[in-house]
């Protein structure tokens, strides 16, 4: 048995996004190789999912059946386990199918669906297994991972920002887009990580890194609704890529429903 801690990055559902801004870190990663070893990183070459690690980080959501038996495994094998990015987090885009009709849709593009093996819904990984902690965004912030990894590796639990996304545009001088162009901007209710990215190009958030603390759903989507949202178009807002966040996942449906005649 290595000295060094043991890491592994396994992947479910998703695009691979999440790891991709793990590998970016670049020179950090390489210092981090020196500190741990990583036995198990699909995109960067190790391979032993079985392996018995100290933190286990998870990309993506429970898609199929074979994945809601892999994770409980993972879990068994894995001191800490942390959720990395939207899909792991609160489902993903692959969960807008839990808001229709999964055999529909299978039937709708393939030939023979039944020899699909898929779940009706996407689900985070909370919902199958505990999860020590969770890391946001799509994709997830790469520096937050690697300061992630030393606070558990000091013993230390990670520190995860949910204050909203305009306190970080008002540190970083952004022109408020709700405001001054009077676009929908999701930034009330999410949380920050991302640096306000999107503000600072004039674009309004999106909201990939999830419900803020104690986001106001409701004042907000009337603010939306102020802006000439329906509230069909409110509800995909909220159910987009952050859909099964239990707040977010709430106010989508009082706004659907609220739309129905």
């Amino acid at each position: 048995m290595s000295a060094k801690p043991r890491i592994a990055v396994h992947k479910f559902a998703s695009c691979d996004g999440c790891q991709l801004a793990f590998l970016n870190a670049g020179e950090d990663l390489l210092t981090l190789a020196e500190l741990v070893e990583i036995v198990h990183f699909p995109e960067a070459g190790p391979l032993d999912p079985a392996a018995k690690v100290d933190l286990a980080f998870v990309e993506g959501s429970v898609s199929t059946p074979e994945e809601a038996e892999r994770i409980r495994a993972i879990r068994r094998h894995s001191r800490v386990l942390a959720t990395l990015g939207a899909c792991a987090t609160a489902g993903g885009l692959q969960a807008l199918r839990n808001f229709a009709n999964a055999g529909e849709w299978l039937a709708g593009v393939y030939a023979t669906p039944e020899t699909v093996a898929a779940l009706d819904t996407a689900t985070p990984i909370r919902e199958h297994v505990k999860v020590d902690f969770e890391l946001w965004g799509c994709p997830v912030n790469g520096e937050q991972v690697l300061q992630a990894v030393r606070d558990v590796l000091f013993g230390v639990s990670p520190a995860i920002p949910d204050e909203k996304v305009c306190l970080d545009c008002k540190r970083r001088g952004n022109p408020c887009v709700l405001v001054t162009r009077g676009e929908p901007c999701m930034g009330p209710v999410t949380r920050t990580g991302c640096g306000a990215l999107c503000p600072a190009m004039n674009r309004g958030c999106y909201a990939c890194f999830g419900p803020a603390e104690n986001p106001n759903t409701a004042a907000f989507a009337n603010r939306l609704e102020g802006l000439g949202l329906l509230p069909d178009e409110v509800a995909r807002r909220y159910h987009f890529i952050t859909s099964q966040a239990p707040a977010f996942r709430a106010a989508g449906k009082k706004e659907a429903k609220d739309e129905t005649p």
